[in-house]
């Protein structure tokens, strides 16, 4: 391969690797997980509302996502949001006033509460928000979906 064509192909990937991972959630009361993107596909699981999850193709009306696990699973596109929300991945993750673990502690939640992701400051914190309301800032690292 000559040098200038390996710096293109080089490029490309890098380019590839660089991609910003897409979020959707889930923007219905429930939502069906299915194994292959069709009706008449095996029905895997049932979600909430607000369940995020790692959007990894889109075919006409289906999205095959990726769940926090890993695991792979196709819902229909008209189910999802582009409204952001994460999750508690830790036991009980402290939701606090500022993005800094000295700042004071506004509220707690458990594994797997939804959060509404309303910003991502750049330095390892988020800012999220309650559904009754209240703001705050989580590590980025205690959620997922953002």
């Amino acid at each position: 391969m000559k040098p200038a064509s390996l710096f293109v192909a080089l490029c490309m990937c890098a380019a590839t690797a660089a991609q910003a991972v897409d979020y959707v959630s889930v923007g219905e009361s429930a939502a069906i997980l299915y194994d292959a993107p069709s009706l008449k596909a095996k029905k895997l699981f049932v979600v909430n509302r607000y369940m995020p999850f790692e959007q990894v193709v889109t075919l006409d009306n289906w999205v095959k996502v990726r769940d926090h696990s890993g695991g792979l699973y196709w819902l229909e596109k008209r189910v999802l949001s582009d409204k952001k929300y994460v999750f508690a991945v830790n036991p009980v993750v402290d939701v606090r006033a500022g993005p800094d673990f000295g700042a004071a502690r506004v509220f707690q939640v458990r594994q797997q509460v939804a959060l509404e992701l309303l910003e991502s400051t750049g330095t390892g914190w988020v800012k999220v928000r309650h559904r009754d309301g209240e703001v705050g800032y989580v590590k980025s690292t205690e959620v997922w979906g953002e």
